[in-house]
């Protein structure tokens, strides 16, 4: 993995940051991009320039096809059936999850927990493991750099419970502070955090985070969504107890999240939904749940979509985790130099500076422009940006802002893409000039 151990900058970057932007040097991109049909169509001339990979990731040609062929040939209804094409639909998925374990670097295939997104992921963590472990006098530690889906969750289960949340709060150089962490960690019995903060692109020291909160007696639980899709993962190397991250943002489908958990902490805890799928056995006195991870998916589980995961690992694992990081690396330096030459301090860009210790996730102002305007007029140009909160409103408020407009890199972006989103910044940045 990759932990942040500097302290960046903040604000305006500076145009020296980071070394020349040679993104073939890993990745081949112009062959990436033919892979993905979206990204061959255009408008009023322009070519599509997607970066809003953060909140989805476009689909190759491979995940499409893979999710096709299977419901053409080869679907039925997993886990239930005896005929031959039951079982080996029921054999494909498995083979998903065992893809998703080596990917990951779980230990076990049964650690990992197909959910419906890495929300229900966390939701099952709370609701499960935190309904059946916390009360009052305990202590949940999260970050102000969470997502919603860390954040809400728990305020669901303190109402009920009534435990404490402490909060890891963000410093002025866009990293977690973490001068106060033994008194945060005094009590605790769970950790929450993001591995990489979907607005300022931060990676936070996660194993650092992680050994503490072991030393205090928590246990660790990884928002991932943002980092599984752009770096080599080893789940047991970040010190992790859960970690959940959704296929979606990673070249996958909608539909298809991930729940890693240690095996013995799976077992001992109770289940989350009930129904078909989850028991053992059931009578009229009551029912015993199934071994992990059957016992957390009631149901029939998003069997197409595992396919459609299966294929998009199968695609990150051709081009390389290290290829794909150090693609971003090196476009992101590109991209922070040259976006900071193009509007110098009429543009803040929120995040590290530091291309190495941050992801590609590029949170925009511009002087005197909402960032929805902005992302309107980028849009003109066929630039895809997402503007608004983020999901992230507390730390929006530690930011400052209402929102900002967020352009996220992926392995089918280039230079070229950073060219046009300056072009359109700058446009932008010129119509509401007055």
């Amino acid at each position: 993995m990759t932990d942040a151990t500097t302290a960046p900058r903040t604000g305006p970057v500076a145009a020296e940051v980071g070394p020349a932007a040679n993104p073939a040097d890993t990745l081949d991109v112009a062959a990436i991009r033919r892979d993905f049909p979206v990204l061959a169509q255009e408008r009023d001339g322009r070519r599509l320039v997607f970066l809003d990979s953060a909140a989805s990731a476009q689909k190759p040609r491979a995940v499409i096809e893979a999710m096709s062929t299977f419901a053409e040939s080869e679907y039925a209804n997993v886990h239930r059936g005896v005929y031959a094409l039951a079982e080996r639909a029921t054999a494909r998925m498995e083979e998903a999850r065992a893809a998703v374990a080596r990917f990951i670097g779980a230990p076990r295939a049964e650690e990992v927990v197909f959910t419906k997104n890495a929300t229900e992921g966390l939701n099952l963590v709370a609701g499960s493991w935190g309904r059946a472990n916390l009360g009052p006098g305990d202590v949940v530690v999260l970050t102000q750099m969470e997502h919603h889906a860390n954040i809400v969750p728990w305020f669901q289960l303190q109402a009920e419970k009534g435990f404490e949340i402490r909060w890891i709060p963000v410093g002025p150089d866009h990293q977690l502070d973490l001068t106060d962490l033994d008194r945060l960690l005094d009590g605790a019995k769970l950790v929450g955090l993001t591995a990489m903060s979907n607005v300022l692109g931060t990676l936070p020291p996660v194993r650092a985070i992680a050994d503490a909160a072991h030393a205090a007696g928590a246990l660790v639980c990884l928002d991932a969504c943002q980092y599984v899709p752009h770096l080599a993962t080893d789940v047991v190397a970040l010190g992790a107890d859960f970690v959940a991250f959704s296929a979606h943002k990673m070249v996958g489908p909608t539909g298809i999240g991930v729940l890693w958990g240690r095996s013995e902490l799976l077992e001992s805890m109770p289940p989350f939904l009930g129904g078909g799928g989850m028991i053992l056995t059931v009578d009229l006195e009551g029912f015993t749940p199934d071994a992990p991870p059957s016992k957390f998916e009631a149901g029939t589980p998003p069997i197409i979509e595992a396919i459609g995961l299966h294929a998009a690992i199968d695609y990150l694992d051709a081009l390389g985790m290290d290829a794909v990081r150090a693609h971003e690396v090196s476009l992101t330096a590109y991209a922070l130099r040259t976006l900071t030459e193009r509007l110098g301090d009429r543009l803040t860009i929120h995040g590290p500076s530091e291309p190495a210790a941050r992801g590609g996730v590029l949170s925009l102002a511009v002087d005197d422009v909402h960032p929805h305007d902005l992302a309107q007029v980028m849009d003109e140009h066929n630039v895809c940006v997402r503007p608004g909160h983020h999901c992230a409103k507390p730390l929006m408020k530690v930011l400052g802002v209402g929102a900002t407009a967020r352009a996220s890199l992926y392995l089918y972006n280039d230079t070229d893409d950073v060219d046009a989103l300056a072009e359109a910044l700058v446009a932008a940045a010129d119509f509401f000039a007055f």
